[in-house]
């Protein structure tokens, strides 16, 4: 049963095959705050300005290895699967330690410990990193946990805070000179089969939201400044959704807080939580990706078995008839997609490279692409980046001729690149399990 809490006033929908709807209105919107110093080439969240993984840098390098075209590298404090953000010259990412290191001797849970880096993006000197102990139990080391590990929600900034979140250990704020303002728990839940937690927080006027669906079966919007809860909406439907929601901006000012999950793609309204619409979506037991969101429309791809829809944003109640414009049967389990120009472009877990005809939803190309992938395409300089997990950055062409025009390795790294890129002023930032790359021009 989906269940919208805001005061006394509850909303519902039966999960599953969506049977009845009741839609609470008349409720206040959040005030709008002030933003902090944020610079037009700043990479703030997970997939870069509107979670959308598009750059507007028009120089980006294109090649690379060892010893060309590497700014400065630095060897972080342990693991994780979590992407860079960057703001205002400065570097944010999170990674743990401790426990859940080697598969081989995982260790103890008492002795695990996330911590927060932040890096001077000009020199790649280290200004400072905060430790914090987990909530216990964790999920325990095994299965598609050791994957990806204990530090896979990518942080996220607003010029004044950086905000995280450690799963059962909570959402926390700091300063930028990294003094942590609150911790707030959002549950303290395992998602099936014990995979932990990836999804990453956005934020909304004055809140945080974040996915907890692993921890409390719910979305959460927190209170910027303090950390308290503003509004919680729970549903079992969340089980088995680990991607980032979007905010797609439906005109005259408002926006839809949209996610994807089994079955189905949801629009709630970012001011109260309360479910507004919601269409037929990806069919399976696990959503891992996140939709993207262009003039209105959404795109979603994912599931197990493939899949992918497009959706209108707006509406009320079922618009599964009424706004659902297409869907297709390709799809990623992992990784998510982007638009570019009137295409949707993605490099699936397995290796596959996708271009979509974002209008109808026909298959422009399908190829294959060496390597795995657990992140995300992303476009800069009118080119797609695909890494690898082995450290391997596929340079892949716009249009509707698939051209690979250059593989970039850092396979020298010898450890595990899950993270999605992110991209800023002509630089790419890379990070594996071991280190933080700063990739750009040599002049």
């Amino acid at each position: 049963m989906f269940e919208v809490r805001v005061g006394n006033i509850v909303g519902k929908k039966i999960t599953g095959k969506v049977v009845a709807l009741a839609v609470v209105l008349g409720l206040a919107c959040l005030a709008v705050g002030p933003a902090g110093p944020l610079l037009a080439d700043d990479w703030t969240q997970f997939r870069g300005p509107g979670g959308n993984a598009v750059s507007h840098d028009k120089n980006p390098p294109t090649t690379w290895d060892e010893k060309n075209n590497i700014v400065w590298e630095l060897d972080l404090p342990g693991p994780g699967a979590s992407s860079p953000v960057v703001s205002a010259g400065r570097i944010f990412l999170t990674c743990y330690s401790g426990y859940g290191v080697s598969g081989e001797n995982p260790g103890e849970q008492e002795a695990l410990l996330r911590h927060l880096v932040c890096v001077d993006r000009q020199s790649g000197k280290l200004l400072w990193s905060r430790q914090t102990e987990p909530v216990l139990p964790e999920d325990r080391y095994r299965g598609f946990i050791q994957e990806h590990g204990y530090a896979s929600s990518t942080p996220v900034v607003d010029g004044e805070r950086v905000y995280v979140f450690y799963g059962k250990t909570g959402v926390l704020a700091y300063d930028l000179q990294g003094k942590k303002l609150w911790r707030t728990s959002v549950g303290t839940g395992s998602a099936i089969r014990g995979w932990g937690s990836a999804s990453s927080l956005i934020l909304y006027k004055d809140t945080v939201i974040v996915n907890a669906s692993a921890e409390s079966e719910a979305i959460v919007a927190l209170d910027k400044k303090t950390g308290q809860e503003v509004w919680n909406s729970p549903a079992e439907a969340l089980q088995g959704t680990w991607g980032t929601p979007v905010l797609v901006d439906i005109g005259d000012g408002q926006f839809d807080l949209v996610v994807s999950v089994p079955g189905e793609i949801w629009g709630l309204d970012p001011s109260n939580g309360n479910l507004l619409w919601f269409a037929e979506g990806i069919q399976g037991n696990a959503i891992c990706n996140s939709v993207i969101a262009h003039d209105g429309v959404v795109y979603a791809v994912g599931g197990r078995s493939g899949g992918a829809v497009a959706v209108r944003a707006g509406g009320e109640g079922d618009v599964s008839k009424s706004h659902v414009l297409w869907t297709a049967d390709v799809g990623s389990y992992v990784t998510s997609p982007l638009l570019y120009q009137g295409r949707i472009y993605w490099v699936s877990d397995r290796g596959l490279a996708y271009c979509l005809d974002a209008g109808d939803g026909e298959t422009v190309y399908q190829k294959r692409v060496s390597g795995r992938y657990y992140a995300s395409t992303v476009a800069a300089g009118g080119q797609l980046y695909a890494l690898d997990r082995d450290g391997g950055t596929h340079v892949l062409a716009t249009g509707a001729e698939f051209e690979e025009l250059a593989e970039n390795s850092l396979n020298a790294d010898g450890s595990t690149f899950n993270a999605t890129p992110a991209v800023s002023d002509g630089q790419i930032f890379i990070r594996s399990n071991k280190r933080l790359y700063c990739i750009g021009l040599a002049d």
